[in-house]
């Protein structure tokens, strides 16, 4: 018979889950905070570079309160705890006898000083009064009458005279702001201890209740809570807020936000998550009918492969062979033939099958952006830049064939990248005159960017810019993409050299010589076979002008108009962008 065996009880620590994981939280199954977009949008508006701190990272992440429940001290406790303090206070003291102390000592103190014949009169009127400031004013007058290195009493007794005043505005503050209902008195010095004790705590009180609120522990003022709270809760409080700033500090790092000396700053990965989220709103109204990319595949000599083939024909490329078809096709023949006696597979071409390919045909588009001094009004400069973003995450998601540049217009037009977009600013208006009539020579070496006024616009130089990079895409399909909000205000003019643009005319109001030279340089876009499809934005001095312009221009280059403004103006686009994609491939 064998030995029985003791029998074995569990040993050792028994961990108990509590719905939380101290090292990673919020739970993985909780959508994360979208910080990027929040960083985003206020680099749309300001064109700001500058980093986000901690603080301000903060601020953008909401947390569910669960998640930290059991890390640390319970913030419930700390609550009861302070407002159990707050509570005590309130029923110890009563403020009846300290006002009528410090509203006597005020008086007596005033009443004591002898102000100077020419100043009597606005002292008893200060005095009466109660001001701080007109006290303060009397102590300056006082101060430039007197002798110089001579005592002066009475500006001595300003000074004391003020603080009692300040420390009567204390005490009438204490006694209105908290209802007190003890019986002990308080003396002007305890008074004022006991105001500052009590508005800690109110502070901390709203800092606790946030934090319980949103988790954000970080906003606790330990400095100040260690004044009431036990050392052991502080401890733990002090890990909690580590491990929440490890959170958020990753939650960035995920989202493209990079530390960098203290603060954060946006990376590309941020860009293109903002980009997701653009294209996810426009593209939510959608409904199905609406929202396919592309309509059917055109078969022929393409680069994409479908899982279809087809019988080899003379001219086809090798490299769509489907081998192991063609295989299985030569040792099919060769066994009705009565081959295959060597095991050797002999290829014929009516054995060959090609996969069949789809063409994707390749687009080119240049984005015109109008940053003049009117886009500023209304912040449609932001809706404009927002879409030249969306319009680039489409393409790289979508589209990956597809060239996309942007050009910044103003008085002078120029290629940015889309890096640059989100620090792009309307340009100051520097000047205010209601008739301009500016000419700058290009050519003079002494003539630069930097001392011609920015804030107009140079709708012909940007057309330029934009024809001469697309006309190097290979690609049929190449469109502008003008967005602006009225007519242009400066252009380039031949000089005697015969350059054609070795003057600059900035001209407001518009002049019809600018809307000819912008029209010419439409008409070489049409030469080229380039699209302009023109995106009006309402302004405040927008006429029939404007649209008269915007249509003559469409039509030149057998373009469209598009009246749109604020995020509608990404939806025109992208929509139209997708719908012309459809009609190339479809």
């Amino acid at each position: 018979m064998s030995e029985r065996r003791p029998q074995r009880r569990p040993g050792g620590i028994v961990h108990t889950y509590l719905g939380y994981d101290p090292k990673r939280f919020p739970s993985p199954t909780q959508p994360p905070p979208d910080l990027a977009s929040h960083a985003m949008e206020h680099m749309l508006h300001y064109g700001s570079t500058r980093h986000l701190t901690p603080e301000e990272l903060a601020n953008a992440i909401e947390l569910d309160p669960s998640q930290i429940a059991g890390l640390g001290p319970s913030l419930d406790a700390l609550l009861a705890m302070l407002e159990e303090r707050k509570r005590k206070i309130l029923e110890t003291y009563e403020t009846g006898s300290v006002r009528a102390h410090a509203h006597r000592d005020y008086e007596d103190l005033a009443q004591s000083l002898r102000p100077p014949s020419k100043l009597a009169k606005d002292y008893f009127n200060a005095v009466r009064n109660e001001q701080l400031p007109d006290l303060e004013r009397l102590w300056y007058r006082a101060d430039r009458t007197a002798k110089k290195h001579e005592p002066d009493a009475f500006r001595d007794g300003l000074l004391h005279l003020s603080e009692a005043l300040g420390a009567k505005y204390e005490v009438e503050q204490l006694a209105s702001k908290y209802e007190f209902t003890g019986r002990e008195p308080l003396t002007i010095e305890e008074a004022l201890a006991v105001k500052e004790e009590l508005e800690a705590i109110d502070e901390l009180l709203e800092q606790l209740a946030e934090a319980a609120k949103n988790a954000q522990v970080a906003i606790i003022d330990l400095e100040q809570l260690a004044r009431f709270a036990k050392d052991a809760d502080l401890d733990q409080l002090r890990g909690l807020q580590q491990q929440v700033e490890e959170m958020m500090r990753q939650m960035a790092e995920d989202q493209g936000l990079e530390l960098d000396g203290g603060s954060f700053r946006l990376t590309p990965q941020a860009t293109k998550l903002f980009q997701g989220k653009v294209l996810s709103e426009i593209f939510g109204g959608l409904n199905a009918a609406r929202s396919g990319r592309h309509t059917g595949p055109i078969e022929g000599e393409g680069v994409v492969e479908l899982p279809a083939t087809r019988a080899y024909e003379f001219g086809d490329s090798a490299s769509q062979m489907d081998i192991p078809q063609s295989f299985v096709n030569a040792m099919l023949r060769q066994q009705r033939e009565g081959g295959l006696g060597d095991g050797s597979v002999r290829l014929r071409p009516e054995d060959i099958e090609v996969h069949r390919t789809r063409n994707n045909p390749k687009a080119a588009t240049a984005v015109l952006m109008d940053m003049s001094g009117s886009m500023r009004y209304g912040g449609q400069y932001v809706a404009c830049k927002r879409m030249a973003l969306a319009l680039d995450g489409l393409i790289r998601r979508e589209y990956p064939g597809d060239f996309l540049a942007m050009f910044e217009i103003a008085s002078l037009a120029k290629r940015v990248l889309p890096g640059q977009v989100p620090a792009l600013m309307p340009k100051p208006v520097t000047i205010r005159d209601p008739v301009v009539r500016l000419k700058a020579d290009m050519a003079d070496p002494d003539m630069s960017e930097a001392v011609i006024p920015p804030h107009f616009t140079n709708i012909q130089h940007g057309l330029r810019l934009a024809r001469r990079v697309l006309a190097a895409q290979d690609t049929p399909n190449r469109s502008i993409c003008l967005i602006t909000d009225g007519l242009p205000t400066a252009h380039h003019g031949p000089g005697e050299d015969g350059s054609d643009s070795r003057y600059l005319y900035l001209l407001y109001p518009p002049d019809p010589t600018t809307e000819e030279a912008t029209m010419r340089e439409a008409a070489a876009c049409a030469r080229d076979g380039i699209t302009i499809n023109f995106f009006v934005i309402p302004s405040w001095s927008q006429s029939e002008d404007d649209i008269q312009f915007a249509h003559r221009v469409a039509e030149t280059t057998r373009g469209r108009v598009f009246f749109a403004a604020g995020d509608e103006l990404s939806r025109f686009v992208l929509w139209d962008y997708v719908k012309s994609r459809r009609s190339i491939i479809g």
